[in-house]
């Protein structure tokens, strides 16, 4: 498994990484192994700001949909719209082509509370 060190993780299996004030999120590549080949990713808030732990849109695998949640409180700017034709991207690249949300942090001091590489690694064990 992929635990790139740049990023900060959550214990609920999100990862973020920041650039500016703007972060790119999505699950791990842990999250994705777990969940299997993922068919769908619902997302409807955009323009909204979502608090930090609270659902953001859900994933959906051939056997489960499992909730999103907010690393840090944020707005969401944007979502990854080649999920729409390619949820697998989630699958096959979870921290490049399968970043599902970019958002506007709200309070930037909130990410040092978040995982990181080694810390989430830990984690799930692996």
């Amino acid at each position: 498994m992929n635990f790139p060190s740049e990023l900060k993780y959550t214990k609920d299996h999100e990862w973020l990484r920041i650039e500016g004030n703007e972060a790119y999120i999505g699950i791990t590549d842990f999250a994705q192994r777990e969940l299997g080949d993922i068919v769908y990713i619902d997302i409807n808030t955009v323009g909204d700001e979502v608090n930090k732990d609270e659902v953001f849109g859900t994933v959906e695998a051939v056997k489960t949909v499992s909730d999103l949640f907010m690393p840090v409180t944020a707005t969401v700017t944007e979502t990854n719209a080649a999920l729409n034709d390619n949820p697998e991207l989630v699958n096959s690249d979870p921290y490049g082509q399968g970043w599902m949300v970019k958002v506007s942090v709200s309070d930037l001091s909130e990410v040092d509370g978040l995982l990181t590489a080694d810390a989430y690694k830990a984690l799930v064990g692996a």
